[in-house]
């Protein structure tokens, strides 16, 4: 039942990694891609340590998978947000398609901070 498991669990990971990697390539910005690589890795890397931690059964490996699965989950989604927002800052173009920039006009272009320029109720 074991085996099963570890097949199942490092064969998700090896597909969603798979996943990550075509999105690098078919995705036609950085923004899309930042979206693709991200969640597909996240999930990918966290269902290959899933399998390691049935394989070796170790209490030390088990800790070891488990934290780097929630640091993983942690820290990817707030990296990855971060850098888009500084690629968005900087000046990265959008995909020539892309139909809606929901930050345009939304954060002060001097301080970077996020909110209307123009105020309600002033």
């Amino acid at each position: 039942m074991n085996d099963v498991l570890i097949m199942i669990f490092s064969g998700l990971g090896v597909l969603f990694i798979l996943i990550a990697s075509i999105g690098i390539v078919r995705m036609p910005d950085f923004f899309l891609r930042l979206s693709v690589t991200v969640k597909a890795t996240t999930l990918g890397v966290g269902f290959i340590l899933l399998s390691t931690v049935i394989y070796f059964g170790d209490l030390s490996v088990t800790t070891k998978s488990l934290a780097i699965i929630l640091f993983l989950l942690l820290t990817s989604p707030v990296g990855a947000q971060l850098i888009g927002r500084v690629s968005y800052f900087t000046g990265t173009k959008l995909w020539k398609n892309s139909v809606l920039d929901e930050l345009k006009g939304k954060y002060n272009e001097e301080t970077h901070v996020l909110g209307s320029e123009d105020k309600e109720g002033d």
